[in-house]
């Protein structure tokens, strides 16, 4: 639940920087501002920034040239630092889980508690057996402290913090809806990192990064060409200077996809060999990397599941004054995560149900 404005939805991602601002407007929402900014490689590895100064600049122009001038944010993290976990507990009221969620964390955290950030939300009571199940969320406050640190830089205020998984998750729900009685895999693949939340009966069940993803085809690409990287990405997308492949990276982008197809289906597999749940009924794509046909056609193939594009436009408007509404469509699978954010609210507080 949440009170007043939309929060600007930050992404800073390891390829480029997104942010989106929305606006509800009878229970709808709009696109009012947006802007996607590159950055230069090797700027962020593994979720860890290397060249804040950067970051910064980009932001600040990226504000500026958009005309945002809200400066309440939410940001997302990932990584290697993020630790989510799905865990079951005693039934208990929230004072007493507030108490104790510390102890239980250290039970499941691999790293020393004093330097995590922990969250929790509750995913399902079942009073039956004096239990609940919890979605456990830590992650390292140096790292969080990093990116708040950088937003603060740009003259941002970052408001909420969130996990790039959940922000997605988000985002479907307030397009589709979550199904209560079938079980879907939400997967973005991103330019460093491929995102997978196995939704089931309406609540993330599962959560995984697989560290292939969009920057991997590209650099297999280079590599069996003998491009350059801009060349690489270019071919990727589906052309470059002269808007044709060669059959050469055609090939070499069914192999790469095929390769990325085998990871995401051993993590489905996975999940359906450990959770009890017999099939996953539908995966829904998104990311920069969503829109490469091979890619889809792999994971149907070797998951034996429909793939779809996650279109995260289908119930969204868009303000034509400020936003170029064919250009905005054409990158709206990479703008997931900074709308999944630009879903938060200035005030915000835990659903508890008694």
């Amino acid at each position: 639940m949440g009170e007043g404005k939309n929060l600007v939805g930050v992404d800073i991602g390891a390829s480029a920087i997104k942010v989106a601002q929305l606006k509800e407007s009878r229970k709808r929402f709009q696109v009012v501002r947006w802007g996607f900014a590159p950055l230069p490689p090797q700027t962020i590895i593994d979720g860890h920034v290397m060249n804040a100064s950067v970051v910064t600049e980009t932001l600040l122009k990226l504000f500026h040239d958009q005309k945002i001038a809200q400066r309440d944010v939410a940001i997302g993290v990932y990584g290697q630092s993020v630790i989510v976990r799905k865990i079951t507990v005693p039934m208990m009221t929230q004072a007493e889980l507030d108490e104790q969620i510390t102890w239980e964390a250290e039970q499941h955290i691999p790293f020393d508690i004093k330097l995590m950030s922990i969250d929790y939300e509750v995913l399902r009571k079942r009073p039956e057996a004096g239990q609940m199940d919890l979605l456990l969320v830590a992650a390292k406050k140096d790292e969080i402290n990093d990116y708040a640190g950088l937003v603060r830089e740009a003259k941002l205020r970052p408001i909420v913090v969130d996990i790039n998984a959940f922000t997605i998750q988000n985002m479907f729900e307030a397009q589709y809806g979550l199904p209560a009685d079938s079980t879907l895999a939400l997967i973005n693949v991103g330019a460093a990192v491929t995102t997978l939340n196995i939704i089931a009966k309406g609540v993330s069940s599962f959560t995984r990064e697989i560290t292939n993803a969009g920057d991997f085809v590209t650099e297999e690409i280079r590599k069996s060409l003998g491009c350059s990287y801009e060349q690489a990405e270019a071919y990727k997308c589906g052309g470059g200077p002269t808007q044709i492949v060669p059959q050469e990276a055609q090939q070499v982008i069914l192999q790469a996809s095929a390769t990325l197809a085998g990871e995401i289906q051993r993590s489905l597999d996975f999940y359906l060999a450990t959770s009890g749940e017999s099939e996953i009924h539908r995966v829904y794509l998104s990311g920069g990397s969503a829109y490469l046909t091979p890619l889809a056609q792999a994971v149907e193939k070797r998951a034996r599941v429909p793939v779809q594009f996650f279109d995260p436009m289908i119930n969204l408007t868009v303000d034509n004054k400020y936003v170029n509404e064919p250009q905005f469509r054409a990158m709206a699978a990479q703008m997931v995560v900074a709308l999944g954010l630009g879903l938060r609210r200035e005030k915000e507080q835990r659903q508890w149900s008694a």
